[in-house]
């Protein structure tokens, strides 16, 4: 038996009693990738990146391990709820425009100790002040630097369209803003480098393709670092007490790490290894978060249909946002219909092994993506579900 066809039989016996759909997380596996991300992080902290958790029982579960420290966050929203829950240290990883969030940030000690927001921009801090309706708290403020690598004089912009904030030159500039105006107070630096941490480069049939994602990304390394570590000077030279930096995320731990001028790594997606992260030299993550659908018709041979499955991931449009069936091994998509709103055929062999009623189970394109789908996921050791706890869509939570 191999060791997927062991998985499927110890998550069937542990959801035999649970009828599909429904979301699974094994915690062996998470656990397990959780530790290989603390190794790889050298000994600097790892912030959680929620978005790729979405679940408040595993954002718990995981902070509580040694090497875990702090969450960023996705929404102004759900930064205020995660504090208002206990977490102590959010991190908004995207500027907000929600000035209802900003009052209520501005009018309550607790909140404006335990949330940074993100600013990249003069016209943020406006917005920032005037929607304060009277609150006097200050906020804490962290400055956002572009990473994204510049080639043949900016013509070719390889990267996210994130941050207007590219030269340490522009970064100064506006740590001078922040440090000067009443009401604010510039503790962090974040750099996210996607083009690198979220970009794998060992792509399955395409190995000229892969080796170009590997000379772009060390290219990109080589000049990040030299310009991070200026920046963080410039930086510090106006906020001398500045709390941390931030950089990374999973696909590039071990490397952010290594830069003396990063002070902790931001990751999460690594927690459940959605299947954007099977093609990566650098690590190799145990699949953790995993969807069942029921089979619900058998319309001939080599052919199962189940019910529902299509969970597209967000990104370019493209056969790699989709969720992959996973157990059975070698069922595939009907590639005229792939996978349906409310039903999804799968061909291959093992469809002839399948009764009405079996579970198929599917691993999603991306991480916590996959909790908007489902109100609970039921954590899983062993062959036993331990727990069942409510993703944030279970809690009423739909931030974006």
């Amino acid at each position: 038996m191999t060791a997927r066809a062991a998985d499927r039989s110890r998550y069937d016996r542990a959801t035999a009693h649970l009828d599909a759909p429904l979301a699974v997380v094994d915690l062996d596996a998470f656990d397990a990738n959780a530790d290989d991300l603390v190794r790889r992080s050298g000994g600097k902290p790892i912030r959680v990146a929620s978005k790729s958790v979405r679940c408040r029982a595993l954002l718990e579960r995981v902070l509580a391990r040694p090497g875990f420290a702090g969450i960023m966050s996705f929404t102004l929203a759900e930064s205020l709820w995660l504090a208002r829950a206990g977490f102590d240290d959010v991190l908004l990883a995207y500027p907000s425009a929600d000035r209802a969030g900003f009052a209520e940030l501005a009018a309550d000690p607790k909140l404006a100790a335990a949330v940074t927001v993100m600013v990249d921009d003069h016209a943020q801090l406006e917005l920032i002040d005037a929607a304060r309706a009277g609150g006097r708290e200050e906020i804490r403020v962290c400055l956002e630097l572009d990473t994204s690598l510049r080639l043949l004089g900016g013509r070719v912009r390889i990267g996210a369209r994130r941050s207007p904030l590219r030269t340490p030159a522009r970064l100064a500039e506006l740590a001078r803003s922040v440090v000067r105006r009443p009401g604010f107070r510039l503790v962090g630096l974040m750099a996210y480098e996607g083009h690198i941490a979220g970009v794998g480069d060992a792509v399955a049939g395409h190995p000229l393709r892969s080796r170009a994602v590997r000379l772009m990304q060390a290219t990109s390394r080589r000049e990040l670092v030299v310009r991070r570590a200026e920046s963080v000077r410039a930086v510090r030279a106006l906020a001398p007490d500045l709390e941390f930096v931030n950089g990374g995320g999973t696909g590039s731990v071990q490397h952010t790490a290594a830069e003396r001028a990063v002070t902790e790594i931001a990751a999460g997606s690594g927690l459940f290894a959605p299947r954007l992260f099977d093609n990566y030299t650098s690590f190799t993550a145990r699949p953790a978060a995993l969807f069942a659908q029921p089979v619900v018709r058998r319309p001939g041979v080599g052919v199962v249909t189940v019910l529902g499955g299509g969970y597209p991931a967000s990104g370019p449009a493209g056969t790699d946002r989709l969720p992959v069936p996973y157990l059975p091994e070698g069922l595939r998509y009907d590639p005229q219909e792939g996978p349906g709103e409310v039903q999804t055929p799968l061909l291959g062999s093992p469809a002839d092994d399948l009764l009405i009623g079996d579970k198929v189970w599917f691993r999603h394109a991306k991480a916590g993506e996959l909790c908007e789908r489902f109100d609970v996921l039921r954590l899983i050791e062993g062959e036993r579900v331990t727990a069942t706890v409510p993703t944030y869509r279970g809690e009423g939570r739909t931030f974006l």
